[in-house]
């Protein structure tokens, strides 16, 4: 099932020419919304989230259905994701794109090793904080008891607010190295919008704050509070301290909304699941 989110490239015409299952949207939703629509018009007990810049090894889906399938407790399993420079070439001296997401101890994302060299020590199964939305394997009962992505963040940070949930929700994720699959990063994002780097920056900074406020202890604020000054630092060294800065009081302006989905995971689930693997990386 593929979700065209507004492109202008003939890659309708080429769906409808090829017969592939597909949903034609007017103008680009974000991720977010995109996923949770093609989601909605399937059915498959297991749903594949695989962005437009990706190329798979063959049995990849295989492998990850497998890992799925072994384990009920597991809400999602996601591939060893490499950097695709070029052609796909050889794997085993590939850069790493993500060998599952990690959570620092102010409660920011990361992709762990990310930029480096694939070796012995992305090479071994087991079990992570959250899955990398470039490309993963997801339950449809977590994806259905969870409600799918948030879409209010649009794009960026959505598939690290859907781990916390799940983890929150008493799911667990995995990282299968056997699967193998190929990520440029950020393609799609590059292509239909005037400053593509300043909306990048204001999602995240926004998202990011709703994200932690939905989960991180109190204790915690005061190395919030000394990261994001940091991050507004680096943004005016960098040039995109007014979008960065938009998007921090935009994630301020939604606390109201993020607390109260804080009380009501609470109130259904255990917070120190996710807050568990705060600083694991």
């Amino acid at each position: 099932m593929v979700v065209d989110n507004g492109s202008a490239d003939g890659s309708v015409a080429f769906l409808e020419r090829e017969g592939i299952a597909h949903v034609t949207l007017p103008r680009n939703v974000g991720f977010a919304a995109a996923v949770n629509l093609g989601v909605a018009h399937t059915t498959a007990a297991a749903v594949l989230v695989l962005n437009v810049d990706t190329v798979l090894e063959p049995r990849s889906i295989e492998r990850l259905a497998a890992k799925l399938a072994a384990d009920p407790g597991l809400g999602g399993v996601q591939p060893c994701l490499l950097q695709l420079e070029g052609e796909p070439g050889d794997a085993a001296s590939a850069r790493l794109y993500s060998a599952g997401m990690a959570l620092t101890a102010d409660g920011r994302a990361v992709e762990t090793g990310a930029g480096e060299v694939r070796s012995e020590a992305w090479s071994r199964g087991r079990e992570v904080f959250g899955v990398c939305g470039a490309a993963c394997l997801l339950r449809r009962e977590l994806f259905t008891e969870l409600g799918g992505y948030d879409e209010s963040y649009v794009s960026f940070y959505e598939d690290v607010e859907l781990n916390v949930r799940g983890r929150i929700a008493g799911w667990r994720f995995a990282y299968e190295p056997e699967a193998v699959v190929w990520h440029v990063g950020n393609a799609s994002w590059q292509v239909g919008f005037t400053r593509p780097g300043a909306e990048n920056a204001r999602l995240v900074a926004r998202n990011r704050i709703a994200t932690q406020a939905k989960f991180m202890p109190a204790s915690a604020l005061p190395r919030i509070a000394a990261v994001e000054a940091g991050a507004l630092v680096r943004a005016a060294r960098q040039r995109r301290l007014r979008p960065t800065l938009h998007g921090k009081l935009e994630g301020l302006a939604r606390l109201p909304k993020s607390l109260r989905e804080r009380r009501r995971l609470a109130a259904t689930g255990d917070l120190g699941r996710a807050r568990a693997w705060l600083g694991r990386i």
